[in-house]
């Protein structure tokens, strides 16, 4: 998917699809990068997460940028809308988490974990990355925190795609989480707030790097 989606944003900034231009089907660029159809619709999800393209329904893909936007909205939130709330609204609950969570809060938080971490295929990982800050929320004791962030919970896990599948975060999210569920088992609250901002800071810092394209891709040959 990373390589469909460089191939195709190279393309779109170099004016070889102008603005108001329509992309080939998901069928006929399938065929031509010699890819599944999920694969490219994955491709041009991120194009649209990217401002540069958008999707209609029934009509097709078309071009609405030549450049990419250096804020990716999910869904209807932007990649900073989401970085602001998730800035005072999980960290401060991860906290919470380290000094008011429940036996059955840590055991749930832990068993997420450790699905993450072994599992391959890439869309449940995603689902369970959403659960697992939805737990953590919860595990704060406050309500209103786990309501927010099952509130943003779709753009999230679009966020999520994004980020771990063009960025390659994965393993390193992995690592992250893990730290952050450490804190909170130990009890240390500091340590948990500091975890969760390294986390969301590099969350960010990746979605950086992606829109200055500096992401290491596999060009893939078209057929």
């Amino acid at each position: 998917m990373e390589a469909v989606l460089d191939q195709l944003r190279t393309a779109i900034e170099a004016g070889e699809y102008a603005v108001g231009a329509k992309l080939p089907s998901e069928a006929t660029l399938a065929a031509e990068y010699g890819v599944s159809r999920p694969v490219v619709r994955e491709a041009l999800r991120a194009l649209q997460a990217l401002g540069l393209t958008e999707t209609l329904t029934g009509k097709g893909t078309f071009v609405t940028a030549a450049q990419a936007t250096d804020n990716p909205r999910f869904g209807q939130y932007s990649a900073r809308d989401l970085l602001e709330v998730r800035q005072h609204v999980e960290v401060p609950a991860a906290g919470y988490a380290a000094t008011r969570r429940s036996d059955d809060d840590l055991e749930a938080i832990i068993g997420l974990v450790q699905r993450m971490e072994q599992e391959e295929d890439g869309t449940v990982w995603v689902a369970l990355d959403s659960l697992f800050h939805i737990a953590v929320a919860h595990a704060s004791g406050n309500p209103v925190f786990g309501k927010v962030i099952e509130e943003i919970r779709d753009a999230l896990a679009h966020q999520s795609a994004f980020v771990n599948q063009v960025g390659g975060r994965r393993a390193a999210s992995n690592a992250e989480h893990r730290g952050i569920v450490d804190a909170i088992a130990r009890g240390d609250g500091h340590a948990a707030e500091t975890a969760m901002t390294a986390h969301l800071g590099h969350v960010d810092d990746t979605l950086v790097d992606i829109v200055a394209k500096k992401t290491n891709q596999a060009t893939p040959r078209r057929s």
